[in-house]
């Protein structure tokens, strides 16, 4: 009797299938890659800037003003409409004198302090802050601006902090491409594991040395 015949076509399928999920792999691995590439490095280099926080001096640079504003400001800031603390936007035409003396641009949106003596505005920014006094009575305006550096700048864009809203858009997309990237690159492993022995070994140093040193050496 002849040995039956084995059709070749489900392997040829099969194969066909992987190397097509494979190609696609490698596709969104190196788009997720390319468009987290400058991202990762400005988180990498504020990783350790970040960590060693405490070993890197700054000198803020600081500028202080006094100011005095013009009679119809103070004629507006005088109207009997705050008897009592709120929060409130500052009036434009406070906004326009603000920023053409001061060389700072204040934002329409920005709530600003007002009492029945004073009004203050504050402005945190990545790297740094500012923030301006005001006497509704007299006018007599105090302005005081703090410069922390770049590497205090680059340290704020890391955590986010006082970056606003399109740059906590762009965290969270720079988070799920990263994810991308990580589990594509995951994947792709998996394919080649059967010729690179040392793959899942690696992995795993990757996996449980992070977790051995947050579980031992973390108090």
């Amino acid at each position: 009797m002849g040995r039956p015949v084995t059709s070749s076509k489900p392997r040829a399928s099969d194969a066909a299938r992987r190397a097509g999920w494979l190609k696609q792999l490698h596709s969104w691995h190196w788009i997720s890659s390319a468009m987290c590439l400058v991202g990762m490095m400005l988180f990498a280099i504020t990783g350790i800037t970040l960590n060693h926080a405490s070993s890197i001096e700054a000198k803020p640079a600081i500028v202080q003003k006094q100011l005095q504003l013009p009679a119809e400001l103070v004629a507006q800031l005088r109207a009997p409409d705050a008897a009592k603390d709120e929060k409130k936007p500052v009036p434009a035409p406070l906004r326009e004198w603000m920023g053409k003396h001061l060389d700072r641009s204040f934002d329409a949106a920005t709530d600003a302090e007002w009492t029945p003596d004073e009004i203050y505005v504050a402005q945190p920014r990545p790297g740094g802050d500012a923030w301006l006094r005001i006497d509704r009575q007299s006018g007599a305006a105090e302005y005081e601006s703090t410069d922390r550096g770049w590497i205090s700048y680059l340290n704020d864009l890391h955590k986010g902090r006082h970056t606003g809203t399109v740059w906590s858009w762009f965290l969270d997309i720079f988070a799920v491409a990263c994810l991308v990237f990580c589990i594509t690159g995951l994947l792709i492993l998996k394919y080649h594991a059967t010729h690179r022995p040392s793959t899942w070994p690696l992995v795993g140093i990757g996996f449980v040395l992070p977790a051995l040193l947050a579980l031992l050496l973390i108090h």
